[in-house]
C-alpha cells in the first residue's frame, strides 16, 4: 500500500512506538510492584503514599498527565535533575552519525518529549498494575506469609520469594490487558511531537494526502502488535501452568 517515503515514515513510527511501549511496560511493572509492596507494608506512611499514588493516577486522564509531565514537571522535579537532563540532552545534536549509521534526535531516548511520554505512560500504567498485583496477593492465603516469617524470612523476603511469584502468576491475564492498554495509549504521546506511529500517520495525511491509507495501516499495525503480545503472553502462561501442574 505504501512505498518510498510514506513507507519509511511508517517504519520509523513503528520502531518508536515499540521503543516507547517496551520501556514503559518494563518500568511500569517494576514501579507497580514497588507501589503494591508499599501498600501492603505495616508502615503507615508507605501505605498512605501508595494509596494516594494509585488513586491520583488512576482517576485522572492520561492526556492531562502527559501534558503535566511535559509542561509542569520541572516545578516539582529538583533543580539538580532538571539541570542534568538539560545538559544530557544538549550533548547530542539533532542529527549525528555513529558507527556508520545516521541518527535523528527525535529517535533518541534522550529526547525530552520522548522521556516525558515514557514517564507519563509508566506512572499511569503502574497504578493499575499495582492494584492488579494487590488483588492477586489477596487471593493467596495469609498463612503463607506467616509461614515464611516463621522460617526466618523478613517481610520483604517473604514477599519476594513466596507471595509475589504466586501473585504474578495469578494476575497474568489482567496484566496482559494492561500491557495492551499501554501499547494503545502510547499513541497519545504524539501530542508532544514524538514521532510515533500515530504521528507518522498524520504526517502522511498532511504531506501525501493519503488519510485512508495512512490510518488504515496504522490501525492494522496496532492490531497486529496487540495480537502478537496477547498470543505470546498467553502461550507463556499456558506453558507455565502446565509446568506447575506436573
Amino acid at each position: 500500500m505504501f512505498s518510498g517515503e510514506p513507507a519509511q515514515w511508517m517504519w520509523e513510527g513503528f520502531c518508536t512506538t515499540m521503543q516507547i511501549s517496551t520501556i514503559s511496560l518494563v518500568c511500569a511493572m517494576i514501579l507497580g510492584i514497588i507501589i503494591c509492596v508499599m501498600r501492603m507494608t505495616p508502615f503507615k506512611p508507605f501505605q498512605w503514599f501508595s494509596l494516594a499514588f494509585t488513586e491520583f493516577f488512576r482517576n485522572t486522564p492520561l492526556l492531562i498527565q502527559i501534558f503535566f509531565w511535559y509542561n509542569g514537571a520541572h516545578v516539582i522535579i529538583p533543580d539538580a535533575i532538571n539541570s542534568w537532563m538539560n545538559d544530557l540532552y544538549s550533548w547530542f545534536p539533532g542529527e549525528f552519525s555513529l558507527f556508520g549509521h545516521h541518527f535523528v534526535g527525535e529517535w533518541m531516548l534522550l529526547n525530552v518529549e520522548l522521556i516525558m511520554g515514557i514517564i507519563a505512560l509508566t506512572v499511569y500504567t503502574s497504578a493499575f498494575i499495582a492494584e492488579e498485583i494487590r488483588a492477586g496477593i489477596f487471593s493467596i492465603p495469609k498463612n503463607q506469609l506467616e509461614a515464611s516469617r516463621a522460617v526466618g524470612l523478613s517481610f520483604l523476603q517473604g514477599y519476594r520469594y513466596v507471595i509475589l511469584p504466586q501473585a504474578l502468576r495469578i494476575v497474568i491475564p489482567p496484566l496482559i490487558s494492561q500491557a495492551l492498554n499501554l501499547i494503545k495509549n502510547s499513541s497519545l504521546v504524539m501530542v508532544l511531537g514524538v514521532t510515533d506511529l500515530m504521528y507518522q500517520a498524520t504526517q502522511i495525511e498532511s504531506y501525501h494526502a493519503m488519510p485512508f491509507e495512512a490510518f488504515t495501516v496504522a490501525l492494522l499495525i496496532y492490531l497486529a502488535i496487540s495480537l502478537v503480545v496477547s498470543f505470546c503472553i498467553t502461550m507463556y502462561n499456558k506453558h507455565f501452568m502446565i509446568q506447575v501442574m506436573y
